[in-house]
């Protein structure tokens, strides 16, 4: 296994084409899916995690008339993808920001609503691609992990200092991981010897600690453990789950909404989210369903879609995407 597939992962940095240019994952269906909203005059849309910019450069140039607003956490991210888009000028604004401040954003830009949103979930290309950044166990690191390298506590301190029972809870609740108990364990054993700072450490570690059995399957032993841990680091689940909230709060009427996830945690959420937005919440047996009950959202996927095979064959790191789209259709009552 190389570092090109080493976790579950946003497809923003996707496969490279001449000049290490990228190609977002199930690109040309995001653009298809949003544009209905943005061949609107003056409509805005937002990517909400801009990595190297491969959508927006996408959505600049097949929608004119459209303003971008962007966001990303990761200063790095908006130094290249504000080269790359340089040429669009004051059409696209970089903001660093964590997407669940989208409406801050918003307010401070002036901007009440907008008429498209995407969300390109999990770490980025670029980020798995730089060894420095500890994201992958397919090479030895810092076990740093932070989209953004200038807060937060980085994967060692939690590896280090968490609790056990804490890790146990992470590694189970983030990473779906069934050995968690044993693999938390053996860091606490190993830990006490000396603190952990890098990933190979910590990949061996796995390697031993699980049964031959648990080896045999699902790739990589270490995955799930790396990406409980990135989940942890990066608050990613409790991000998201005032992000996409919000984010359709954002929406104008006739506005929509993609979102991109690379695991069945973000995925799930996401379903919640749009499938209540999507639903009737009026008491069962009204003959009339007044306007305050009616559905705020349009569903424009059936499930989640996936990637075709043509595209994971060129590109596998687009193998776990799961594409939702919604529409807003009605304002909030009441």
């Amino acid at each position: 296994m190389n570092g090109r597939e080493a976790l579950p992962n946003k497809g923003g940095g996707g496969r490279r084409e001449g000049g290490g240019r990228h190609v977002p994952v199930m690109l040309q269906r995001c653009l298809d899916l949003l544009a209905p909203a943005l061949e609107r005059p003056g409509a805005v849309v937002v990517d909400c995690t801009l990595g190297l910019g491969g959508h927006s450069e996408a959505l600049l140039s097949r929608f004119p008339e459209a303003r971008l607003v962007a966001l990303d956490r990761d200063k790095e991210a908006l130094r290249l993808s504000g080269e790359r888009l340089a040429p669009f000028g004051d059409r696209a604004t970089l903001v660093h920001a964590v997407y669940d401040e989208l409406p801050d954003v918003l307010g401070r830009l002036g901007i009440p609503r907008v008429q498209g949103i995407l969300f390109d979930l999990g770490v980025s290309s670029m980020q798995l691609d730089e060894a420095d950044r500890g994201f992958a166990y397919a090479q030895d690191a810092p076990l740093d992990m932070r989209m953004d390298q200038t807060a937060g506590v980085s994967a060692a301190e939690v590896l280090n200092t968490y609790p056990p029972g804490e890790l146990v809870r992470i590694l189970r609740a983030y990473g779906e991981e069934k050995q968690a108990k044993r693999i938390v364990a053996a860091v606490v054993r190993e830990r006490e010897k000396e603190p952990f700072t890098t990933s190979a450490r910590l990949v061996e570690l796995i390697r031993d600690a699980l049964p031959q059995a648990a080896k045999r399957t699902g790739g990589n032993p270490a995955k799930r453990t790396f990406q409980a841990l990135r989940i942890e680091v990066n608050g990613e689940l409790s991000v998201l789950e005032r992000a996409v909230p919000a984010a359709v709060k954002s929406l104008d009427v006739g506005g929509r909404i993609a979102v991109l996830s690379y695991h069945s945690l973000e995925d799930r959420l996401v379903k919640q989210v749009f499938a209540a937005g999507a639903a009737t919440t009026a008491p069962p047996g009204l003959p009339v369903v007044p306007e305050q009950y009616q559905p705020r959202l349009k569903l424009l996927t059936r499930g989640a879609e996936l990637p075709t095979e043509e595209e994971i064959a060129e590109n596998r790191r687009a193998a776990p995407a799961r594409l939702r789209g919604a529409e807003r259709i009605r304002e909030d009552v009441g």
